[in-house]
């Protein structure tokens, strides 16, 4: 990862960053989707959600999307006035309907239900159907863990719309990048949080690489014909984002296309989601969990790192330093993405367009 002074992004800019006031950027996002139609309450709540994945160091998931997240919405992808809600069918399976909104507030729905239900019932399992991009997926079961809740939230189901990775062994882009996310409490730190795509990058770092002018890691992509590229534009020319793992990944997105479209389906808007939710203090009164948890973590933080690295990390912890060392510096922006961000502001605030 590069660094820019606390800054780390998988992003190798030739240009500068900005950095802004993490309160100023925030009202300025939240205008731009309510100009586009959001309510408040959601376009607040997207804002703060992009600007918080910012300071995780998640620039992937960050404020960059509020440039897709706008083109979705003005295309009609997308539907600015939709608000999630909570319905159970005839089989009696809970779920969250997106109704073709933006996936953030559907998804902290869904957290929240699948919580309240089992803390009622032990276990609990929640869909979330008709969404569009749900954010950071750790950011909500992280919230869950803090809660005393293990949480497993994958998906996928929109490889009609969103080919963007290659089997392995292929060469060309058949699956999404389906992520899987699990959290549990943890120790003195926090809970131990797992958020990963199952592709070797999240589609959202070829988006932001794009914007900010920038080149990606290596060993990542592929251009059409197969050979390894750092030029995001190559994705876009036809190109496919490698599986993590080799077998693993691909067997990991499979599965979770099979569930979210075979199981949920049919897929509407983006895709589906699983969210499955276990009350932990059915097993264990929660200070002794904590307890026995910081002795596993203790052993692997005090283990000695390998030649290149400079210490063992636990998963999750590195998002909440990372918040911690830059929530008061403000979020360090590529400067070519704040300004098509300014722009994007300026021009839905015009009273013309009216």
């Amino acid at each position: 990862m590069g660094d820019s002074g606390q800054f780390r992004s998988k992003l190798e800019l030739d240009d500068a960053r900005v950095t802004l006031a993490v309160d100023e950027v925030t009202r300025l996002v939240a205008a731009v989707f309510e100009n586009l139609g959001c309510a408040p309450a959601i376009a607040r709540e997207v804002a703060e959600h992009l600007a918080d994945s910012n300071l995780c160091g998640m620039e992937s998931h960050g404020l960059m999307r509020t440039l897709q997240y706008a083109e979705q919405f003005e295309s009609g992808y997308l539907r600015a006035d939709a608000e999630p809600e909570i319905r159970v069918n005839d089989a009696g399976a809970t779920l969250v309907d997106g109704h073709g909104g933006i996936g953030i507030p559907a998804m902290r729905l869904a957290v929240e239900e699948g919580c309240r239900l089992a803390g009622e019932q032990g276990v609990s399992a929640v869909a979330i159907v008709d969404v569009g991009h749900t954010g950071r997926l750790g950011a909500f079961t992280e919230w869950a863990a803090w809660r005393g809740f293990l949480s497993i939230c994958f998906g996928g189901g929109g490889r009609e719309k969103w080919r963007q990775v290659a089997p392995h062994g292929g060469r060309r882009a058949l699956l999404p990048t389906n992520p899987y996310s699990i959290a549990v409490p943890g120790g003195e730190r926090g809970p131990v949080m797992l958020d990963f795509a199952t592709s070797k990058i999240a589609g959202g770092w070829i988006y932001a690489a794009r914007s900010a002018g920038a080149r990606l890691p290596d060993g990542v992509l592929m251009d059409p014909d197969g050979n390894i590229t750092r030029d995001p534009e190559d994705y876009f020319r036809g190109g496919a984002i490698l599986p993590a793992g080799e077998h693993k990944g691909y067997a990991l997105a499979l599965a979770a296309e099979i569930v979210a479209e075979a199981m949920l389906g049919p897929t509407t808007t983006e895709g589906g989601w699983l969210l499955l939710t276990l009350d932990t203090t059915r097993y264990r009164e929660p200070t002794a969990l904590a307890r026995v948890a910081e002795e596993i973590l203790a052993e692997l933080r005090d283990c000695p790192p390998a030649p290149g690295f400079e210490r063992v990390e636990i998963p999750g912890e590195r998002e909440r330093e990372h918040r911690q060392r830059t929530r008061d510096d403000g979020i360090a922006l590529p400067r070519k993405t704040w300004e098509q961000i300014k722009r994007l502001s300026e021009r839905l605030a015009d009273p013309r367009r009216q």
